[in-house]
């Protein structure tokens, strides 16, 4: 034994235990944290796998051609009759105003043009707003994207799963890398469900302009174009037949979101 060593002070190695115990801590800690991430990681992996297994070809959409009206006319031209399950004028996106795709896109996907398919910032948004609505008990708000909505009228049920949301939310990425912004706002504005007349469902711009207002879709002004724009995330309870007061307090909702997009100015 080497009586000439020097003898450590207490304190100096108490110091060093107690470094060691926090290193060991924060290693169990880190340690801990990856298994979770890992089981997390792997368990999210699993369930999208099993749902991309069975999700329809959303590239039958490039080849969708939807039912219309049959009309049948006088040798005057006047309408006789009309035959069909949906009221729907097919027309082509270059046949539909801007101020109309701009009123739907205010109202519906404001970030329409700058997401992918999901529109995260949107996702957050109607979470935050969505836990004060249900201690106030006001009403839900979604964050569907104008891509996902396309993917559920087209190619799924309208079943509020947890699944079907999952399902959706994948083939809205895979619609987005497939096919034109342009091409999808065509699907979107021919298909959207705008409220019920008589026995049959309203569906397109393109009739719902025919049967709200008696005109053609590319004579919609700004104010018709938000009307119908308003309907869609209820067609009853925004409709400009049963509710005109209703219908033109949502019409001026979506024309405030066209001014703070951008679209048109306040005057």
């Amino acid at each position: 034994m080497d009586i000439t060593a020097p003898i450590q002070p207490p304190e100096q190695r108490r110091r060093r235990r107690r470094g060691g115990f926090l290193l060991r801590f924060f290693g169990f800690l880190f340690a801990a944290s990856m298994i979770v991430f890992v089981a997390v990681a792997g368990a999210a992996a699993f369930v999208l796998w099993k749902v991309s297994k069975d999700l329809p070809d959303y590239e039958v959409l490039a080849k969708y051609e939807p039912p219309v009206m049959t009309r049948i006319h006088a040798n005057d031209g006047n309408l006789i009759a009309e035959f069909a399950r949906e009221r729907r004028i097919y027309v082509p996106f270059s046949a539909i105003p801007d101020r109309v795709t701009e009123a739907f896109i205010s109202a519906e996907d404001k970030n329409f043009y700058q997401h992918g398919g999901l529109d995260i910032q949107g996702i957050l948004r109607a979470a935050v707003t969505n836990l004060s609505s249900a201690q106030s008990g006001r009403r839900m708000v979604g964050a569907s994207t104008i891509t996902q909505q396309v993917a559920k009228n087209f190619l799924l049920s309208s079943d509020q799963t947890m699944e079907r949301k999952l399902k959706e939310a994948i083939l809205a990425i895979r619609i987005e890398r497939a096919f034109t912004k342009e091409q999808i706002l065509e699907l979107y504005l021919n298909e959207v469900y705008l409220g019920q007349r008589g026995s049959f469902g309203i569906h397109g711009v393109a009739e719902a302009s025919r049967l709200f207002f008696s005109k053609d879709v590319s004579n919609l002004s700004l104010a018709e174009a938000a009307t119908i724009a308003g309907t869609i995330q209820s067609p009853a309870y925004w409709s400009p037949f049963h509710v005109p007061d209703r219908a033109r307090e949502r019409r001026n909702t979506v024309l405030k979101a066209m001014v703070d997009a951008g679209y048109i100015s306040a005057d």
